[in-house]
C-alpha cells in the first residue's frame, strides 16, 4: 500500500482554490437556477463528502454492492464525467466494504488522484484489532475517519465502551454514523459523553422523505444532535428516500424537500451542514445533476457565506481533509 499521498509538484502546481475552482458557480447563477458561469463569477469550491468507489472486476470482487444497477466499476473519473449542476472540485470517499484491506485499496486509489481529499474508512471499533488497524491507516493523512452503524454505536454506548471512539478523537479523526431516523438522537447521547469527537450524521438520518410533514421524533432527534457543537450533518439521501417511499422516480422540485431541509438547516445552522451526494447509490432516486441542483439552490437562498460553508468549508472543519495541490 502507498502509505502517503505523493509530494506536491513544485512550480507547475496550482492550489485547489486556484485551479479546480476555475469556472465554478456564481451565487447569482445558483439562485436563478442557471448552470453557466462566467470569468467574472466568484469561485466556489464544491467537495462531495459522500461518494462510494469500488471495482467488481478485481480478482477478489467486492462484498458490496450485490447484483443490480450499482454492480459496475465506479471510480473518481466516473464522478467527474457526470453531468453536474455545478462542477464538483473534490470528494471525500466513504468505504462501504466490510473488508479491512479495502481501506488500503481506497488509499491506493487516492494516492495519485488529488481529486480525492480524504477517505472515511471502515474498521470495527468493537473488535480487538481496531487499534492496530487505526494506527496503520491513520498514518496516511488521507484517512480522515471511520463510519459505523447506529446499531453498533448503541451497543458501545450501552456497554460504556467508548475507548476506541476516544482514540479517533485523539488522532483528530471523525466518526460518521449511518442509520435510520433514531440515529440523530443516539448521536446526541454520544456527543454529550464524548465532546472531543467530531461526529457526522449521514443522510440526515435516513428519514422517510414524503409529501407528509416530517415525523416529530426525527425532528426532535435532529435538534438534540445539533445542540452539540461537535456534530455535523450531511445533507444527502433525500432523493433515494423519496423514490423508495413513493415507488416512483423522486421529485426534482426543491419545494418537495424543503420541509426536511428546513429542519436540518435551522437546527445545525450555516456552519455545520455538509454537501454530500451518496453517489452512485443516489442514482436510485435521481440524476446527480438533479440532486445537486436541489441542494445548491436551497443553499444559495441562505447567501454567499452559507453556500461556501455548505459546499466545502464545513467539511474541511469536520474532516480536516487534505488540501492537495493539483497540476494544471
Amino acid at each position: 500500500m502507498k502509505s502517503n499521498p505523493p509530494e506536491s509538484s513544485k512550480a507547475a502546481t496550482l492550489s485547489r482554490r486556484g485551479c479546480l475552482q476555475s469556472g465554478a458557480a456564481a451565487l447569482t447563477g445558483l439562485c436563478l437556477g442557471t448552470s453557466h458561469a462566467t470569468e467574472s463569477d466568484p469561485p466556489l469550491e464544491i467537495i462531495d463528502c459522500h461518494t462510494h468507489f469500488y471495482d467488481p472486476s478485481r480478482p477478489q470482487g467486492v462484498p458490496w454492492p450485490g447484483p443490480g444497477p450499482l454492480y459496475r466499476t465506479v471510480l473518481p473519473k466516473h464522478l467527474r464525467e457526470l453531468k453536474q449542476y455545478r462542477p464538483v472540485t473534490g470528494t471525500v470517499i466513504v468505504e462501504a466494504s466490510a473488508w479491512v484491506e479495502d481501506n488500503a485499496w481506497l488509499l491506493d486509489l487516492a494516492a495519485d488522484d488529488p481529486f480525492v481529499l480524504g477517505i472515511v474508512g471502515r474498521i470495527d471499533p468493537d473488535q480487538p484489532d481496531f487499534a492496530k488497524h487505526l494506527a496503520r491507516f491513520s498514518a496516511n493523512p488521507l484517512f480522515r475517519g471511520i463510519r459505523i452503524s447506529v446499531g453498533l454505536l448503541k451497543k458501545l454506548l450501552e456497554a460504556n465502551d467508548l475507548a476506541a471512539l476516544k482514540a479517533l478523537a485523539d488522532r483528530g479523526l471523525a466518526l460518521d454514523v449511518n442509520g435510520g431516523p433514531e440515529t440523530p438522537a443516539v448521536i446526541a447521547k454520544l456527543a454529550r459523553r464524548l465532546p472531543s469527537l467530531t461526529i457526522v450524521q449521514n443522510h440526515i438520518g435516513n428519514v422517510p422523505v414524503t409529501a407528509d410533514r416530517p415525523p416529530q421524533g426525527w425532528i426532535d432527534g435532529i435538534r438534540a444532535a445539533a445542540d452539540h457543537k461537535n456534530v455535523y450533518c450531511k445533507i444527502s439521501g433525500l432523493v433515494e428516500s423519496a423514490a423508495r417511499h413513493s415507488k416512483q422516480p423522486a421529485p426534482t422540485d426543491l419545494e418537495f424537500y424543503r420541509p426536511y431541509l428546513d429542519v436540518v438547516w435551522n437546527a445545525f445552522g450555516d456552519s455545520r451542514v455538509i454537501y454530500a451526494s451518496n453517489w452512485p447509490v443516489s442514482d436510485r432516486g435521481a440524476t446527480y445533476e438533479d440532486l445537486q441542483r436541489i441542494a445548491m439552490q436551497y443553499a444559495a437562498e441562505k447567501g454567499a457565506t452559507a453556500t461556501a460553508n455548505f459546499c466545502s468549508l464545513n467539511s474541511k472543519q469536520a474532516y480536516r481533509w487534505v488540501d492537495r495541490p493539483r497540476s494544471d
